[in-house]
């Protein structure tokens, strides 16, 4: 995938997503460069920037912290001195950020249009239809905990906070579903079903135990016995990017690297997940490649953002290729470029806070109960 070309066809339409004043259409990299320095100089530390692991080079040099999105947002909220969190990452990670932020600080994204598709595939209206409809088909839901992976929108995670539940990330998934698994007797995981699945099964989950849920369809799509065999329903939605990584490209690397290693997210379906030597987080994948010996050979399914920066770093002693030879961009990471988020910094200089993201105060305190759940999980 060529990076550089992307990022020259989004500078000709940067103000078609989220209209930006002229003045900060049409700049020099440069002079962005030169501008933004200058407005972090400026707020100092009153300022503190968050850039995820997928996001563009171009904005993540600027970045404070970097990491997944929980790690993130936890970050933020150490941060006490900062009035200011700028998040250059996707709405539901500046919704956590909101979550765990203390009370003086406040939080903007840069672009608003930087959504996640995977989040937007779990609406708060068709898991109350779920639990209804659970109950309808004779699931005892008092006995059901709803999981929700952290990539989901805070009124997600505020229905589990409500019922019982908790939130996970692609780190600590097990953990939290031995715990869930510990309260009630069902699972209901959202909005990730490869996640879900991959994870159930490396903790000894027959797949026969499993089913998906879709809430498109009546009663999820599923027949009451269906329903009440299973001890995991795994909610209908993906990542756009992961689903990317297919079983036929490890055989082509394996062809032309025999002695390569595959290393893939959780994301990915079960069928990549099987054929890989090894699965785990953004962090997992990045504490692995540099602690892994001279010489080797990677194969990485995940966004090619990352997979590019773990390239150039490990190279020479090392060598590492993404698994699609396209590339995979997460195309609503992307939407987050240096003209905005040099207008998000320049507003806050000026005064203006663009942008921010403001949690409901009732979404925000069940939230953060799912939250707090999780963190207590050891």
């Amino acid at each position: 995938m060529d990076i550089q070309l992307l990022t020259h066809v989004e500078k000709q339409s940067i103000g078609e997503r989220q209209p930006l004043p002229d003045r900060y259409l049409r700049l020099s990299d440069d002079e962005m460069d030169e501008r933004i320095v200058a407005a972090k100089g400026t707020l100092g530390e009153r300022l503190v920037i968050l850039g995820h692991h997928y996001q563009r080079d171009e904005v993540i040099k600027f970045a404070d912290f970097t990491g997944d999105s929980l790690k993130l947002a936890r970050a933020a909220a150490s941060r006490g001195a900062a009035e200011f969190i700028v998040f250059c990452g996707v709405h539901f990670m500046a919704e956590s950020a909101d979550i765990l932020r203390g009370p003086h600080q406040k939080v903007a994204l840069p672009d608003l249009a930087a959504g996640c598709s995977m989040a937007d595939m779990a609406e708060e209206d068709q898991l109350e239809i779920c639990w209804r409809e659970l109950a309808e088909l004779g699931v005892d839901v008092n006995a059901t905990v709803p999981v929700t992976y952290i990539n989901s929108s805070a009124a997600i995670k505020a229905f589990c906070g409500k019922h019982g539940g908790v939130v996970c990330t692609s780190t600590n998934a097990a953990g939290v579903m031995s715990w869930a698994w510990q309260k009630g007797e069902r699972l209901v995981m959202l909005p990730d079903q490869h996640l879900g699945r991959n994870t159930g099964y490396k903790l000894g989950v027959p797949l026969n135990r499993m089913a998906v849920w879709d809430p498109h369809e009546i009663g999820g799509g599923l027949t009451a016995e269906q329903t009440r065999n299973s001890t995991l329903l795994l909610w209908k939605g993906h990542c756009s990017v992961h689903t990317r990584f297919t079983g036929q490209q490890i055989d082509a690397f394996r062809a032309k690297h025999p002695d390569g290693k595959v290393i893939a997210h959780p994301e990915c379906t079960f069928d990549v997940v099987q054929a890989a030597d090894l699965s785990g987080s953004t962090e997992f994948i990045i504490e692995t490649l540099r602690k892994s010996p001279k010489g080797s050979v990677w194969a990485v399914a995940t966004e090619i953002h990352l997979v590019n920066r773990l390239m150039h770093e490990l190279a020479p002693d090392r060598t590492v290729v993404t698994l699609d030879p396209f590339g995979c961009l997460c195309s609503t990471m992307f939407r987050v470029s240096p003209n905005h988020l040099l207008w998000v910094l320049e507003g806050l200089v000026e005064g203006t806070i663009h942008n921010q993201i403001i949690v409901p105060e009732e979404t925000k305190r069940w939230s953060r109960v799912a939250l707090d759940r999780m963190l207590e999980i050891r």
